[in-house]
């Protein structure tokens, strides 16, 4: 597939299919064309049933900035145990539309409404996560667990709608 160059309806329109319809209910599509590159950007399409477990990103160049296309979009922000230390909800045309996200913060992304998109950037290549970057105390994916910690995640993102 040839890399989009216009970030369009129909290319939003075609992302949240594709999560609708993957198994972990959340598909990106990257611009960057290797994962080599420096700069990785992608637009990542998350349905509200997507658990993210929260995570970090160790290395000092992998912050992580985030704006949101389409729906909306939770970030929570943990300390080192899994307490909450701040939150937030993006909006396309709400009061905050993006959010920066510095490497060793414990963070999770919820999709709290259907459709939801946003787009990404942060520094390649892709490395998958060791086990100090993974939060212990937080469920993996796809356990029991994921579904209530997943709705707990979400209960404390509504007191901001």
């Amino acid at each position: 597939m040839t890399t989009p160059r216009l970030i369009t309806q129909a290319l939003l329109d075609s992302s949240s299919a594709a999560a609708q319809n993957a198994p972990r209910r959340r598909q990106n599509l990257n611009f960057h064309t290797e994962n080599e590159v420096p700069c990785h950007r992608l637009i990542n399409a998350i349905e509200p049933d997507s658990y993210v477990p929260p995570h970090r990103h160790l290395a000092q160049d992998k912050d992580e900035s985030i704006v949101v296309l389409r729906g909306k979009i939770g970030i929570l922000y943990f300390d080192d145990l899994g307490a909450i230390t701040d939150r937030c909800v993006l909006v396309p045309d709400g009061e905050t539309v993006g959010a920066n996200i510095r490497h060793g913060e414990f963070h999770s992304v919820v999709s709290l409404a259907a459709g939801s998109v946003f787009f990404e950037a942060k520094a390649g290549p892709y490395m998958a996560l060791t086990e100090a970057e993974r939060a212990s105390w937080a469920p993996a994916e796809n356990t029991a667990d994921a579904i209530y910690y997943l709705q707990w995640m979400k209960d404390q993102l509504a007191a901001l709608d």
